[in-house]
């Protein structure tokens, strides 16, 4: 309020302004009744602030000194002409002048104080703010400062409350703000370049300590924060094993050379060629690769970029070479070292081997020099011929080739290129050698080249056509070649079954009777058993007849002495029957039990080899005559086995 006090002087004289000497008691002057008005901010006052007492013969006006546009005046009552912002003017005056016959006479001062309201959200000085981290950050440490982080609010003692909310998971325990009304953002836990390599956060403020306050105003601003790898982790030769995000256990290598010979290209090692990054992927610092020790005469060099490891000179007998090499970073910070173990070994000097004997390529008619042979297997892809040493793969390297006998073609590396327009159609033939430069070890392979009309696939410019069956096209024809195999297997059926039912009826082991208790087949039983007798030799009128598709069933033959053998039949006379034929049972069953006798003969022809000879049916008193080995005997009385053409003999 002092600064009211300081107004009411000027307020007092203002009556006393222009006045003469001795003549106050004698003038009329303009007056207000109030002269200083308190009103909140963006309240709009309708009705007058004031009354004005203006003599009669004077005149108001509002004078230079009024706060432009805030003010008007109507007959004598003033008015307050705006809506007042505190933020743009917290005080506002109308000067008033009351003058008579152009001669002021009273100037009077009415002024009114605005007063402050939480109309204004507070506001970030950005809407996004990103920012590095470096990994090896200290604990504890301020990342960005207060002065960065902090909102700006309009209104007069607004105190602003700020939150950290985490957009990125679990980006809330390594950052927190110093304080609630302290938005400094600070480090809480180590950070890891490979776990978390960046975060996100939303920064909130509000001008009220609580949501629920009216008014109640809020704004938001993003955070990003980018770790910046630092060199925490030497390099690493891979493959290697991590045991967590700093350490991993790297790899050793093994190779082999042959003794008295000088490789020319990078030792083939394993698990892989030599090759260290450098832990901090971030950085990725080039590595530069030196042997450490080990290096006995000096017989081996490794290239410092690439870490490809080569002889100098070869070694003279059998020997282990341990290799210590190191892999350093470029900027010389940190370092690794790994073992390298190569065994010499004495080489036989073995030629190399061609893993086929022929190659098959294809090339278009008319093609001119230098055109790439294809191979004819995948037209698409040109021809390879590789040999490859048995004994040490990196003298595959070593191996140059040539063609011997054709002056059409010609070898570059272990691609077959033709070498003048080839204007005859036709297969050429043209042998490949290899030689290994290295053993002076040589091998030779044959390629088969088809010059054709039809042109190769183009490798270049347009897309090439796709020749191969797509899987749609390979299940449409397995579709259509499983039904044609479908009717096939009918149509074999019904044929078998119409031709061949009853002898398949009779292989099937079901008697169309029952079989007598005991073995089903007679013919097997024991020595002292044996019940089955071969059939007696045809008679001299005795004719081969073809077997009838419907064959009658012969009764089961009569048994034999025990401990019988079986007999040939008797030589047959004239009439071109076999003769001196001897017998031995077949697989095939009877119908009723046992298994078929088959004979053969020394002078059947070569259109009936042989003969197949059921028992013939016996009578009733030659089949309770068993006890007789005579076969006329077992035949019965006046009857011979082929005495009737329709017996169940057979000629094969």
């Amino acid at each position: 309020m002092g600064s009211w006090a300081l107004l009411w002087p000027p307020l007092m004289l203002t009556g006393l302004l222009g006045r003469p000497p001795g003549a106050v008691a004698q003038v009329q002057y303009c007056s207000v009744n109030k002269s200083i008005f308190e009103v909140e901010e963006n309240t709009n006052v309708t009705e007058p602030l004031v009354d004005i007492h203006v003599p009669e013969g004077q005149e108001v006006t509002l004078g230079p000194l009024s706060t432009p546009f805030a003010f008007r005046i109507q007959g004598n009552q003033l008015f307050l002409n705006v809506s007042p912002d505190y933020e743009e003017n917290s005080l506002l005056e109308a000067q008033l002048l009351c003058q008579s016959g152009g001669t002021l006479v009273t100037q009077l001062r009415v002024l009114v104080s605005v007063l402050d309201v939480n109309d204004n959200a507070p506001e970030f000085p950005f809407t996004t703010k990103e920012i590095k981290v470096e990994e090896d950050t200290k604990v504890n440490s301020t990342v960005i400062p207060e002065t960065e982080l902090q909102a700006e609010d309009k209104d007069k003692d607004d105190i602003l409350f700020y939150t950290l909310q985490e957009v990125t998971a679990g980006a809330s325990d390594y950052f927190s703000l110093v304080g609630v009304n302290h938005p400094a953002l600070r480090l809480d836990r180590p950070l890891d370049f490979y776990e978390r390599p960046n975060m996100a956060f939303r920064l909130l403020v509000r001008d009220t300590p609580e949501e629920n306050v009216e008014p109640s105003h809020t704004a938001t601003a993003t955070l990003v924060l980018n770790v910046v790898p630092a060199d925490l982790r030497p390099p690493w030769f891979l493959p290697c094993t991590f045991s967590d995000g700093y350490v991993c256990i790297q790899a050793q290598y093994h190779g082999a050379v042959p003794t008295g010979h000088t490789l020319p290209s990078p030792l083939v090692l394993r698990p892989g060629p030599i090759y260290a990054e450098d832990g901090d992927r971030g950085i990725n610092q080039a590595i530069i690769y030196s042997i450490f020790s080990g290096n006995v005469n000096g017989t081996f060099v490794i290239h410092p970029d690439s870490g490809n490891l080569t002889m100098a000179r070869s070694v003279p007998r059998a020997m282990t070479f341990l290799l210590l090499v190191k892999g350093q970073q470029a900027d010389l910070a940190r370092y690794s070292v790994t073992q390298v173990t190569v065994e010499a070994v004495a080489a036989d000097g073995s030629p190399p081997r061609f893993p086929q004997s022929l190659y098959r390529g294809t090339v278009a008619l008319g093609a001119g020099a230098g055109v790439v042979v294809k191979d004819a297997a995948a037209p698409s892809q040109p021809l390879r011929v590789q040999a490859q040493d048995p004994e040490f793969s990196d003298l595959n390297s070593a191996i140059t080739y040539r063609i011997t006998n054709h002056s059409h073609f010609r070898m570059e590396g272990e691609f077959v290129l033709t070498t003048t327009t080839l204007t005859q159609a036709g297969a050429f033939y043209a042998e490949v050698e290899a030689k290994n430069t290295v053993t002076s070890g040589t091998a030779t392979t044959v390629i088969e080249i088809q010059v054709s009309e039809q042109e190769p696939p183009s490798t270049g410019g347009g897309p090439s056509e796709d020749k191969s069956f797509s899987v749609v096209d390979m299940a449409a024809l397995g579709g259509v070649l499983g039904a044609l195999l479908l009717l096939a297997l009918l149509g074999l059926t019904v044929l078998v079954h119409k031709h061949y039912g009853s002898r398949l009826k009779c292989c099937s082991g079901k008697a169309p009777e029952p079989q007598p208790s005991g073995c089903d087949n007679q013919a097997f039983l024991p020595d002292d058993e044996a019940n089955w007798a071969p059939a007696p030799s045809p008679t001299s009128d005795a004719k081969p007849a073809e077997a009838p598709p419907t064959p009658a069933e012969p009764a089961p033959p009569g048994p034999a002495p025990p401990g019988s053998a079986p007999e040939a039949p008797a030589a047959a006379g004239a009439g071109g029957s076999p003769a001196a034929v001897r017998s031995i049972l077949t697989k095939e069953r009877r119908p009723e039990g046992g298994y078929k006798a088959v004979w053969f003969g020394e002078d059947i022809g070569a259109e009936a080899d042989v003969v197949v000879l059921n028992t013939p049916t016996l009578d009733v008193d030659g089949a309770s005559d068993s006890g007789s080995g005579d076969e006329g005997e077992g035949a019965g009385p006046g009857r011979g086995p082929h005495d009737e053409p329709g017996s169940d003999d057979s000629y094969i």
